[in-house]
């Protein structure tokens, strides 16, 4: 996936990536705070490996945590904008997420498809929900409970 840098790579004396919050640049935090930072993935849906309204594509390290139903997010491409976004993005959490994701996979029509895209663009202007509270970005995610 293409997308804009807007974060830094820096490491605490442990190895570990630093937390967003300290990673984050200024313009790193305009890009995200004004969803510009997601321009690039155009290029994805140009490709086809990405359309404009799906599960947003997380990191591979997530795969192996996923409960089978959650798993089912997998069943349609992943898109720039998404359920999950429209309904929260960062501000939810992570259990909320996925049940949105995957009640799309059951939901999907083009007439779905055109209502998100229209309140992705209202999210947009009103930067609502780039963040979860306390947090610079989303915390990690590290499986269900159950």
């Amino acid at each position: 996936m293409v997308k804009f840098r807007s974060m830094t790579d820096e490491r605490g004396q442990d190895g570990e990536l630093l937390p967003d919050a300290q990673r984050l640049t200024p313009f790193g935090r305009f890009l995200r705070s004004s969803s510009l930072d997601e321009l690039p993935e155009l290029w994805n849906v140009i490709k086809g490996e990405m359309s404009f309204v799906g599960p947003r594509p997380l990191l591979m390290e997530y795969l192996p945590l996923y409960t089978p139903e959650q798993s089912r997010r997998h069943e349609v491409r992943p898109g720039i904008t998404g359920w999950a976004q429209v309904n929260g993005r960062n501000a939810i959490s992570w259990a909320d997420k996925f049940a949105l994701d995957v009640w799309y996979v059951d939901h999907r029509s083009l007439w779905l498809d055109m209502r998100i895209l229209w309140r992705t663009v209202r999210k947009v202007l009103v930067r609502d929900g780039i963040s979860a509270a306390g947090e610079a970005t989303m915390s990690k995610f590290t499986g269900s409970e159950s």
